[in-house]
């Protein structure tokens, strides 16, 4: 009995039950990992943005709830206890507006990621349901 070994093109032996590795690189876990921290720094930076937005949402429902909405000044003395409780410093009741027994409000919020790099969030609050 002969034994016979076919050449590939390349004139290299060919071995049967050899399979090409395939994986991640350690470049792309590094790119993975880093993409992964900057995405998670960017979350946690505004993250407390989105907090304070909640929290102006649920007061100014308690002062359209808890005060006569024909009185601005009513609804902004509600909000502004609301306020103190919850820590609110990026709206004031003057920032209010009360309109057909809504009241409502429009804010934004710059955080600075890096350097001279920031985003910018833009917010809308209302008592309407």
């Amino acid at each position: 009995m002969q034994t016979t070994i076919k050449l590939e093109k390349s004139g290299h032996h060919k071995k049967t039950g050899q399979h090409k590795q395939a994986g991640m690189t350690f470049i792309g876990l590094i790119i993975v990992i880093a993409t992964i921290v900057c995405i998670a720094v960017v979350g946690m930076k505004v993250l407390p943005a989105y907090i304070e937005f909640m929290n102006v949402k649920n007061a100014i429902k308690k002062a359209a709830n808890s005060a006569d909405t024909s009185d601005k000044k009513a609804v902004a003395e509600a909000f502004g206890k609301s306020a103190a409780v919850d820590n609110i410093t990026v709206v004031t009741g003057k920032d209010l507006v009360v309109n057909g027994g809504v009241v409502s409000v429009d804010y934004q919020v710059t955080i600075p990621i890096v350097a001279n790099a920031s985003v910018l969030l833009d917010f809308s609050a209302t008592s309407a349901k």
